[in-house]
């Protein structure tokens, strides 16, 4: 299972770690994954999504509009 949020589409970033000598070796930034049961009112069903912590944070203010926007937008960005 890969390592990117099913709404936003945001994956793991890549760079140095920089020690205090300056030395510097390769590292992964995962993303803060969490697995979410939504209710999706409209469709009237529980979907589960594995999404980053911010947009967990995102959904409680903006609400259940804001999903259906997200996941069409990484529809058309993979599709």
């Amino acid at each position: 299972m890969s390592k990117r949020c099913e709404l936003t589409g945001v994956g793991p970033l890549n760079g140095n770690t920089v020690s205090h000598a300056n030395n510097h070796s390769r590292r992964r930034w995962l993303p803060n994954l969490r697995k979410k049961r939504i209710f999706l009112p409209d469709e009237n069903r529980w979907v589960t999504l594995r999404v980053t912590a911010n947009v967990l944070k995102t959904l409680t203010k903006k609400g259940m509009a804001s999903v259906k926007k997200m996941r069409a937008r990484v529809e058309r960005s993979q599709g």
